[in-house]
């Protein structure tokens, strides 16, 4: 491996490379901020709606999560084409990493709603509060100490699921490190710098979300 080489190489395509790097940071960070809240009314409707919607957002769920991610890309990408719907590939691409985070956080928040006593919300109920003062001021606060961990795992994914929109030619970091290589053939060492950046991005999530969880967490 040579090392002053690949570090020359990486020098000379910094702007490249920060290019995709921004993008696989931002492509990440509206899909796990769209696909949070999105998947927090999934768990929201699988947990207390009627029995129409439940099947409905439960069919959900279970596509999405059993759709592999390169998939679903490729289908909000060509098939919402077909069907009328113009969507860059940048825009696909978040889309289904959207999709995708909403389908595990419904799951997340449904699983940590079901551990609470429903004595909480009964009394919630008894002293006027509405559903959505409950959720806000009783039951999220609660289940939020359990949703964090596996969160952290779901963000984590959807920054290395990023990696798969460079099929629909979106220029994420992956794919831009592929660009210098196929000029410079350092693959082994270009392909280690990609992986050292997607560690250190999933290693800030999962610093990020300990402190949160920290902060979160009940005293003993």
């Amino acid at each position: 491996m040579d090392i002053m080489q690949a570090l020359d190489a990486i020098w000379s395509a910094r702007w490249p490379l920060l290019d995709g790097f921004g993008n696989t940071i931002l492509i990440s960070a509206v899909s796990i901020l769209l696909g949070t809240p999105l998947g927090v009314g999934v768990g929201l409707i699988l947990s207390y709606g009627n029995r129409v919607l439940r099947f409905i957002v439960r069919l959900y769920s279970d596509f999405l999560r059993g759709t592999p991610v390169f998939v679903l890309i490729l289908a909000c990408f060509y098939i919402l084409s077909i069907v009328g719907i113009q969507l860059s590939a940048f825009q696909a691409g978040v889309f289904a990493l959207t999709l995708f985070c909403s389908s595990h956080v419904g799951e997340i928040v449904q699983g940590a709603l079901k551990t609470i006593p429903k004595g909480q919300t009964e009394a919630a109920k008894s002293v006027g509060l509405t559903f959505f003062g409950t959720f806000f001021s009783v039951l999220l606060p609660q289940a939020l100490r359990m949703i964090l961990p596996t969160w952290v795992t779901t963000a984590t994914e959807i920054v290395k699921a990023s990696t798969l929109l460079s099929v629909i030619g979106v220029v994420e970091l992956l794919l831009a490190t592929q660009q210098v290589i196929s000029r410079t053939y350092l693959s082994l060492e270009l392909y280690f710098f990609a992986g050292l950046v997607f560690f250190l991005i999933n290693f800030a999530i999962e610093k990020a979300g300990r402190f949160v969880e920290r902060k979160v967490s009940l005293p003993n």
